[in-house]
């Protein structure tokens, strides 16, 4: 399923949150593509301003965390 958003963090009001599609340090990067990995780590794919994507987060399973999947109707 497609990820639009994930929430790190045990206290989800306090949570970092990564959306599909925000830009990022400083506007030079956007976020692509967020996946969940076989093993269940999550992974936070960025793109730069010279269109190159690159693993920039990735949490592993242990760490608390909240998925929005993106739903169309």
């Amino acid at each position: 399923m497609d990820i639009r958003k994930i929430s790190i963090g045990s206290d989800y009001k306090n949570a970092m949150n990564y959306i599909k599609g925000q830009t990022i340090l400083n506007g030079t990067h956007t976020v692509t593509n967020i996946i969940q990995t076989k093993e269940g780590a999550v992974q936070v794919w960025v793109m730069n301003e010279g269109k190159e994507i690159m693993l920039w987060k990735a949490f592993m399973p242990s760490m608390p965390c909240s998925i929005e999947y993106n739903i169309d109707f």
